[in-house]
């Protein structure tokens, strides 16, 4: 509303103007405000004419503008996400060497992946499908390491049919947004290998701790999610899709993935976060880019 009336009232202090001019110059303005339309009115020689200025559209105009922007970064989202399952999957055939998830348990176990992060049922089988084939691209998975701003680390893992296209798009996106790579393990101790598995909700610890132990699994830690009313619970590497069935006996919807996850994160300026997520964005709207996962807490 602020911004709104800021256009209105600019846009008054312009007619204005053009009142006095036109009134200088024989005319006969009136001019009208609704709030939404400002309209003036002149005659010349007996004549009518108007000039209308809509000013709300410039303020609505902005908000579809934004809205449009969101949907395509959120359409561009799901699309990196289906293009990323597409190619586990095709590994996954490969490395199993069978199309059948009931005798290949990666691809069991990839396919319940994708449908949980909503890849469509036609991919999957798109992706199944084109493993077979003699031609299809092998992919090769590969993990940076680099280091923004105030002492935050990132660690970047790849996907990729092209290692060396890969590995020049990764180092030209982080030297570019003032980040640094860094060498072979020098990031990569401070993380843990963990499941980690989101929860829309949140779950009583008790009785997750109690279906996760029902389920098999011998690691859990219960921690608020990313984003208001949701969780995240971490477990071993190999449980992730157990802890997804302990969840899902308590009515609950999740998504699971196995990450790196830092054993001391650390809080950096908002300068700081805003310089490393720009070499987070930038990294993201890379092809072979799988995954980015860092120590911020911010």
């Amino acid at each position: 509303m602020f911004v709104a009336m800021n256009i209105q009232q600019s846009l008054l202090t312009i007619l204005t103007l053009a009142f006095l001019i036109v009134q200088v110059e024989g005319f006969s303005p009136t001019i009208t405000f609704t709030g939404k339309v400002t309209k003036i009115l002149y005659k010349n020689n007996g004549a009518q004419s108007s000039i209308i200025s809509r000013s709300m559209p410039l303020f609505m105009g902005r908000a579809a503008a934004v809205r449009a922007q969101t949907k395509g970064k959120t359409d561009a989202k799901k699309s990196k996400v289906n293009a990323l399952y597409g190619k586990r999957i095709i590994m996954a055939v490969k490395n199993g060497g069978s199309t059948d998830p009931n005798a290949n348990r990666e691809l069991e176990k990839l396919i319940k992946e994708a449908k949980t992060n909503n890849v469509p049922v036609d991919n999957i089988n798109r992706a199944i499908k084109r493993a077979s084939d003699s031609d299809a691209a092998n992919f090769a998975a590969s993990t940076f390491e680099a280091y923004g701003q105030g002492g935050a680390s990132m660690i970047i893992n790849v996907l990729s049919d092209n290692p060396n296209r890969a590995s020049a798009e990764v180092k030209s996106a982080v030297k570019k947004n003032d980040g640094k790579m860094a060498e072979t393990g020098s990031v990569m101790f401070m993380y843990d290998y963990k499941g980690k598995v989101t929860i829309e909700g949140v779950p009583d610890e008790e009785e997750l701790m109690e279906a996760a132990i029902e389920a098999g699994c011998d690691e859990m830690e219960l921690v608020d999610g990313d984003e208001e009313g949701t969780s995240i619970v971490y477990t071993g590497p190999k449980e992730v899709g157990t802890m997804m069935e302990a969840v899902d006996s308590l009515k609950f919807s999740s998504k699971g993935v196995i990450a790196h996850v830092s054993k001391a994160p650390l809080q950096v300026t908002d300068e700081e976060f805003e310089i490393n997520m720009g070499i987070i964005d930038a990294l993201e709207e890379l092809d072979d880019v799988d995954s980015i996962e860092h120590n911020m807490l911010n």
